[in-house]
Protein backbone atom coordinates (compact mmCIF):
# COMPACT_ATOMS: atom_id res chain seq x y z
CA UNK A 1 0.00 0.00 0.00
CA UNK A 2 1.71 3.35 -0.95
CA UNK A 3 0.24 6.68 0.24
CA UNK A 4 1.46 9.80 -0.52
CA UNK A 5 1.70 12.82 1.50
CA UNK A 6 -0.30 14.95 -1.15
CA UNK A 7 -3.27 12.78 -0.51
CA UNK A 8 -3.88 14.49 2.72
CA UNK A 9 -3.54 17.93 1.17
CA UNK A 10 -6.37 20.93 1.58
CA UNK A 11 -6.35 24.62 0.98
CA UNK A 12 -6.51 26.74 3.75
CA UNK A 13 -7.59 29.83 3.87
CA UNK A 14 -5.06 32.12 5.93
CA UNK A 15 -7.55 34.11 7.75
CA UNK A 16 -9.03 30.93 9.19
CA UNK A 17 -5.78 30.13 11.25
CA UNK A 18 -6.82 31.14 15.09
CA UNK A 19 -4.25 33.56 16.44
CA UNK A 20 -5.81 33.92 19.76
CA UNK A 21 -7.94 31.56 22.10
CA UNK A 22 -11.35 32.43 22.83
CA UNK A 23 -12.34 34.43 26.33
CA UNK A 24 -14.05 31.34 27.48
CA UNK A 25 -12.66 27.75 26.34
CA UNK A 26 -15.73 25.86 26.02
CA UNK A 27 -17.69 28.09 23.95
CA UNK A 28 -15.91 27.67 20.71
CA UNK A 29 -17.39 25.37 17.84
CA UNK A 30 -17.79 21.63 17.94
CA UNK A 31 -18.26 20.16 14.52
CA UNK A 32 -19.59 16.11 14.80
CA UNK A 33 -18.70 13.82 12.18
CA UNK A 34 -19.97 9.82 12.25
CA UNK A 35 -16.75 7.55 11.37
CA UNK A 36 -19.04 5.22 10.31
CA UNK A 37 -21.37 6.87 8.20
CA UNK A 38 -19.08 10.81 7.12
CA UNK A 39 -22.53 12.56 8.36
CA UNK A 40 -21.68 15.83 9.34
CA UNK A 41 -23.42 18.14 12.76
CA UNK A 42 -21.98 21.72 14.26
CA UNK A 43 -22.40 22.30 17.85
CA UNK A 44 -21.09 24.52 20.48
CA UNK A 45 -18.21 22.74 22.67
CA UNK A 46 -19.98 23.17 26.10
CA UNK A 47 -23.16 21.14 24.49
CA UNK A 48 -20.67 17.78 23.85
CA UNK A 49 -22.36 16.08 27.10
CA UNK A 50 -25.15 15.55 24.78
CA UNK A 51 -23.34 13.03 23.03
CA UNK A 52 -21.46 11.45 25.98
CA UNK A 53 -23.00 8.24 28.00
CA UNK A 54 -22.60 7.08 31.14
CA UNK A 55 -20.14 4.34 31.10
CA UNK A 56 -18.01 6.08 29.02
CA UNK A 57 -14.23 6.93 29.62
CA UNK A 58 -12.25 10.19 28.61
CA UNK A 59 -8.87 10.12 28.63
CA UNK A 60 -7.33 13.58 28.89
CA UNK A 61 -3.53 14.33 28.77
CA UNK A 62 -1.94 15.53 32.04
CA UNK A 63 1.11 17.54 30.66
CA UNK A 64 2.15 20.81 31.21
CA UNK A 65 3.95 23.15 28.92
CA UNK A 66 7.18 24.74 29.97
CA UNK A 67 7.74 28.08 28.47
CA UNK A 68 10.86 26.76 26.68
CA UNK A 69 11.23 29.35 24.34
CA UNK A 70 14.48 31.53 25.64
CA UNK A 71 15.63 34.55 23.79
CA UNK A 72 19.54 35.44 24.86
CA UNK A 73 22.87 36.84 22.81
CA UNK A 74 25.88 35.06 22.02
CA UNK A 75 28.37 36.18 25.16
CA UNK A 76 31.02 38.09 23.87
CA UNK A 77 29.73 39.13 20.30
CA UNK A 78 25.92 39.89 21.27
CA UNK A 79 24.22 38.69 18.84
CA UNK A 80 20.74 37.67 19.25
CA UNK A 81 20.03 34.08 19.92
CA UNK A 82 16.76 32.01 20.60
CA UNK A 83 16.87 28.23 22.20
CA UNK A 84 13.93 26.06 22.34
CA UNK A 85 14.24 23.59 25.04
CA UNK A 86 12.84 19.78 23.94
CA UNK A 87 14.08 17.54 26.19
CA UNK A 88 15.82 17.15 29.42
CA UNK A 89 18.57 14.93 28.75
CA UNK A 90 20.15 14.88 32.41
CA UNK A 91 20.64 17.73 35.14
CA UNK A 92 20.59 20.97 34.13
CA UNK A 93 21.80 19.48 29.92
CA UNK A 94 18.89 20.13 27.84
CA UNK A 95 18.41 18.70 23.95
CA UNK A 96 17.43 22.30 22.17
CA UNK A 97 16.79 23.76 19.01
CA UNK A 98 18.82 27.07 18.45
CA UNK A 99 18.02 29.63 15.90
CA UNK A 100 20.71 30.27 14.10
CA UNK A 101 22.58 27.37 14.37
CA UNK A 102 25.27 27.88 12.41
CA UNK A 103 26.70 30.56 15.39
CA UNK A 104 26.18 28.18 18.01
CA UNK A 105 28.73 25.77 17.59
CA UNK A 106 30.20 23.46 20.75
CA UNK A 107 32.12 25.25 22.80
CA UNK A 108 29.25 28.43 22.44
CA UNK A 109 28.62 30.31 25.50
CA UNK A 110 24.88 32.21 25.54
CA UNK A 111 23.62 34.77 27.93
CA UNK A 112 20.08 35.41 29.03
CA UNK A 113 18.04 37.37 30.97
CA UNK A 114 21.10 40.14 31.49
CA UNK A 115 23.30 37.07 33.15
CA UNK A 116 20.25 35.71 35.26
CA UNK A 117 20.99 32.55 33.04
CA UNK A 118 24.21 31.35 31.28
CA UNK A 119 24.36 28.50 29.02
CA UNK A 120 27.46 26.61 27.00
CA UNK A 121 26.74 24.57 23.54
CA UNK A 122 28.05 20.87 24.26
CA UNK A 123 27.65 19.33 21.24
CA UNK A 124 25.19 19.04 18.16
CA UNK A 125 23.62 15.46 17.97
CA UNK A 126 20.41 14.44 15.84
CA UNK A 127 18.65 16.73 13.43
CA UNK A 128 21.22 19.42 14.09
CA UNK A 129 19.54 19.81 17.76
CA UNK A 130 22.31 21.05 20.37
CA UNK A 131 22.75 19.59 23.85
CA UNK A 132 23.14 22.54 25.97
CA UNK A 133 24.07 22.74 29.57
CA UNK A 134 22.53 25.49 32.24
CA UNK A 135 23.66 27.17 34.86
CA UNK A 136 21.88 29.68 37.33
CA UNK A 137 21.38 30.86 40.91
CA UNK A 138 18.06 29.40 42.49
CA UNK A 139 15.31 27.15 41.08
CA UNK A 140 15.13 25.91 37.85
CA UNK A 141 11.19 26.55 37.24
CA UNK A 142 11.31 29.95 38.56
CA UNK A 143 13.89 30.97 36.17
CA UNK A 144 12.62 29.69 33.63
CA UNK A 145 9.20 31.17 34.69
CA UNK A 146 10.58 34.45 34.66
CA UNK A 147 12.80 34.88 31.45
CA UNK A 148 10.66 31.80 29.03
CA UNK A 149 7.95 32.31 26.80
CA UNK A 150 4.82 29.86 25.65
CA UNK A 151 6.73 28.01 22.45
CA UNK A 152 3.47 28.76 20.30
CA UNK A 153 3.43 27.05 16.85
CA UNK A 154 5.27 29.38 13.70
CA UNK A 155 1.97 29.74 12.28
CA UNK A 156 0.16 31.82 15.43
CA UNK A 157 2.10 35.07 15.11
CA UNK A 158 -0.04 37.14 17.90
CA UNK A 159 1.57 37.29 21.07
CA UNK A 160 -0.17 35.18 24.11
CA UNK A 161 -1.11 37.75 26.61
CA UNK A 162 -1.61 35.26 29.25
CA UNK A 163 0.78 32.08 30.00
CA UNK A 164 -2.23 29.90 31.17
CA UNK A 165 -4.59 30.32 28.01
CA UNK A 166 -1.62 27.79 26.40
CA UNK A 167 -2.64 25.39 29.36
CA UNK A 168 -5.22 22.90 29.50
CA UNK A 169 -6.92 23.81 33.15
CA UNK A 170 -6.01 20.38 34.40
CA UNK A 171 -2.27 19.97 32.96
CA UNK A 172 -0.14 18.86 36.01
CA UNK A 173 3.62 17.19 34.91
CA UNK A 174 5.94 19.46 33.31
CA UNK A 175 7.54 18.52 30.44
CA UNK A 176 5.61 19.86 26.77
CA UNK A 177 6.96 21.73 24.04
CA UNK A 178 3.79 22.23 23.10
CA UNK A 179 -0.16 21.96 24.15
CA UNK A 180 -2.40 19.22 23.91
CA UNK A 181 -4.80 21.67 21.88
CA UNK A 182 -7.68 19.35 22.46
CA UNK A 183 -7.85 19.77 25.95
CA UNK A 184 -8.25 23.60 26.11
CA UNK A 185 -11.62 23.47 25.04
CA UNK A 186 -12.38 22.31 28.66
CA UNK A 187 -13.30 24.07 32.19
CA UNK A 188 -13.58 22.80 35.44
CA UNK A 189 -16.93 23.26 35.21
CA UNK A 190 -17.67 21.49 32.33
CA UNK A 191 -15.43 18.34 33.16
CA UNK A 192 -17.40 18.31 37.03
CA UNK A 193 -20.35 18.42 34.90
CA UNK A 194 -19.25 15.16 32.55
CA UNK A 195 -18.04 13.66 35.86
CA UNK A 196 -21.68 14.10 37.69
CA UNK A 197 -23.13 12.37 33.78
CA UNK A 198 -21.51 8.98 34.98
CA UNK A 199 -18.49 9.64 32.56
CA UNK A 200 -14.94 8.77 34.11
CA UNK A 201 -12.40 11.25 33.69
CA UNK A 202 -8.71 9.11 33.39
CA UNK A 203 -5.64 10.92 32.76
CA UNK A 204 -2.63 9.63 31.42
CA UNK A 205 1.10 11.71 30.22
CA UNK A 206 2.23 12.66 27.02
CA UNK A 207 5.26 14.91 26.75
CA UNK A 208 4.67 16.75 23.67
CA UNK A 209 7.65 17.15 21.09
CA UNK A 210 7.84 19.74 18.77
CA UNK A 211 8.10 16.58 16.17
CA UNK A 212 4.41 17.54 16.08
CA UNK A 213 4.58 20.17 14.18
CA UNK A 214 7.83 18.52 12.04
CA UNK A 215 6.57 18.68 8.30
CA UNK A 216 6.04 15.29 6.41
CA UNK A 217 8.90 15.85 4.03
CA UNK A 218 8.82 12.87 1.76
CA UNK A 219 5.88 11.94 -0.68
CA UNK A 220 6.11 8.60 0.31
CA UNK A 221 4.21 9.00 3.40
CA UNK A 222 5.92 5.23 5.10
CA UNK A 223 8.99 6.55 4.72
CA UNK A 224 8.33 9.63 7.82
CA UNK A 225 10.04 9.28 11.15
CA UNK A 226 8.34 10.28 14.30
CA UNK A 227 10.20 11.72 16.81
CA UNK A 228 10.49 10.03 20.24
CA UNK A 229 8.13 11.36 22.71
CA UNK A 230 7.39 9.81 26.73
CA UNK A 231 4.51 8.51 27.86
CA UNK A 232 3.33 7.47 31.28
CA UNK A 233 0.20 5.35 32.13
CA UNK A 234 -0.24 5.01 36.07
CA UNK A 235 -1.74 1.36 37.03
CA UNK A 236 -5.30 3.24 38.30
CA UNK A 237 -5.51 4.83 34.84
CA UNK A 238 -4.81 1.80 32.88
CA UNK A 239 -7.57 -0.66 35.34
CA UNK A 240 -10.24 2.16 34.90
CA UNK A 241 -9.61 2.58 30.98
CA UNK A 242 -9.81 -1.46 30.59
CA UNK A 243 -12.55 -1.74 32.82
CA UNK A 244 -14.62 0.30 30.91
CA UNK A 245 -13.89 -1.50 27.50
CA UNK A 246 -14.56 -4.75 29.74
CA UNK A 247 -18.23 -2.99 30.30
CA UNK A 248 -18.84 -1.84 26.65
CA UNK A 249 -18.56 1.64 27.59
CA UNK A 250 -16.62 3.86 24.88
CA UNK A 251 -12.65 4.92 25.16
CA UNK A 252 -12.98 8.51 24.30
CA UNK A 253 -9.39 10.25 23.71
CA UNK A 254 -9.09 13.74 23.87
CA UNK A 255 -6.64 14.53 21.86
CA UNK A 256 -4.11 12.78 19.32
CA UNK A 257 -1.85 12.49 22.07
CA UNK A 258 -3.45 10.62 24.40
CA UNK A 259 -4.73 8.61 21.49
CA UNK A 260 -1.18 7.83 21.15
CA UNK A 261 0.22 7.02 24.58
CA UNK A 262 -3.33 4.32 25.11
CA UNK A 263 -2.07 2.86 21.69
CA UNK A 264 1.09 2.80 22.60
CA UNK A 265 0.43 1.12 26.06
CA UNK A 266 -1.74 -1.08 24.86
CA UNK A 267 -0.98 -5.15 23.99
CA UNK A 268 -1.82 -6.42 20.67
CA UNK A 269 -5.57 -8.21 22.75
CA UNK A 270 -5.94 -4.16 23.26
CA UNK A 271 -5.70 -4.09 27.38
CA UNK A 272 -3.73 -0.95 28.34
CA UNK A 273 -0.43 -1.63 30.43
CA UNK A 274 0.47 0.37 32.77
CA UNK A 275 4.32 1.74 32.63
CA UNK A 276 6.07 4.62 30.80
CA UNK A 277 7.99 4.30 28.07
CA UNK A 278 8.83 6.17 24.54
CA UNK A 279 7.14 5.89 21.64
CA UNK A 280 7.25 6.39 18.43
CA UNK A 281 4.12 5.51 17.39
CA UNK A 282 2.91 6.76 13.43
CA UNK A 283 -0.99 6.00 12.93
CA UNK A 284 -2.11 6.21 8.78
CA UNK A 285 -5.16 4.62 7.44
CA UNK A 286 -5.07 1.01 7.28
CA UNK A 287 -4.06 1.29 11.14
CA UNK A 288 -6.45 -0.69 13.34
CA UNK A 289 -7.31 0.68 16.51
CA UNK A 290 -6.59 -1.42 19.42
CA UNK A 291 -8.68 1.15 22.62
CA UNK A 292 -10.06 4.44 21.30
CA UNK A 293 -13.33 4.34 20.07
CA UNK A 294 -13.65 8.09 19.90
CA UNK A 295 -11.87 10.89 19.41
CA UNK A 296 -11.93 14.59 20.42
CA UNK A 297 -9.47 16.79 18.77
CA UNK A 298 -8.40 20.49 16.30
CA UNK A 299 -7.96 20.93 13.28
CA UNK A 300 -4.91 20.51 12.11
CA UNK A 301 -2.53 21.07 9.55
CA UNK A 302 -2.39 19.45 5.93
CA UNK A 303 -0.36 16.92 5.02
CA UNK A 304 0.49 16.46 8.66
CA UNK A 305 0.81 13.57 10.79
CA UNK A 306 -2.37 14.38 12.77
CA UNK A 307 -4.47 14.73 9.76
CA UNK A 308 -3.03 11.05 8.60
CA UNK A 309 -4.49 9.73 12.04
CA UNK A 310 -7.75 11.08 12.37
CA UNK A 311 -8.10 9.55 8.55
CA UNK A 312 -7.13 6.35 10.04
CA UNK A 313 -9.93 6.76 12.25
CA UNK A 314 -13.12 8.44 10.31
CA UNK A 315 -11.61 7.57 6.65
CA UNK A 316 -9.48 10.09 4.69
CA UNK A 317 -12.29 10.72 2.09
CA UNK A 318 -14.90 11.37 4.80
CA UNK A 319 -12.46 13.40 6.55
CA UNK A 320 -11.21 15.51 4.12
CA UNK A 321 -15.05 15.87 3.57
CA UNK A 322 -15.96 17.49 6.79
CA UNK A 323 -12.80 19.69 6.72
CA UNK A 324 -13.96 21.23 3.47
CA UNK A 325 -17.35 21.94 5.51
CA UNK A 326 -15.28 23.30 8.08
CA UNK A 327 -13.51 25.49 5.77
CA UNK A 328 -17.16 26.77 4.35
CA UNK A 329 -18.70 27.39 7.72
CA UNK A 330 -15.45 29.52 8.72
CA UNK A 331 -14.15 26.73 11.44
CA UNK A 332 -11.36 28.66 13.24
CA UNK A 333 -8.11 26.09 12.68
CA UNK A 334 -5.12 24.73 14.60
CA UNK A 335 -4.04 25.37 18.19
CA UNK A 336 -6.55 28.20 19.42
CA UNK A 337 -9.32 27.62 17.07
CA UNK A 338 -12.22 25.22 16.81
CA UNK A 339 -12.65 21.47 17.93
CA UNK A 340 -14.23 17.68 16.03
CA UNK A 341 -15.74 14.63 18.25
CA UNK A 342 -15.52 11.59 15.61
CA UNK A 343 -17.79 8.98 16.95
CA UNK A 344 -19.75 6.04 16.28
CA UNK A 345 -22.96 7.38 15.57
CA UNK A 346 -25.16 5.26 17.59
CA UNK A 347 -26.23 7.47 20.99
CA UNK A 348 -28.30 4.73 23.47
CA UNK A 349 -29.99 7.74 24.78
CA UNK A 350 -30.77 9.42 22.03
CA UNK A 351 -31.29 7.23 19.04
CA UNK A 352 -28.78 8.58 16.19
CA UNK A 353 -26.89 11.91 16.43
Amino acid sequence: MELKKSDFYFDLPQELIAQDPLEDRSSSRLLLLDKNTGQVRHEIFRNITRYLRPGDCLVLNNTKVIPARLLGEREGTGAHVEVLLLKRREGDVWETLVKPGKKCRPGSHLVFGGGLLRAEVLETVEEGNRLIRFTYEGIWEEVLDQLGEMPLPPYITHKLQDKSRYQTVYARYEGSAAAPTAGLHFTRELLSRIEKMGVKTVYVTLHVGLGTFRPVKEENVLEHHMHSEYYQVSEEAAAQINAVKAAGGRVICVGTTSCRTLESAADESGRVQPGCDNTEIFIYPGYRFKVLDCLITNFHLPESTLVMLVSALAGREQVLAAYQEAIREKYRFFSFGDAMFIHDGIDKQQGIM
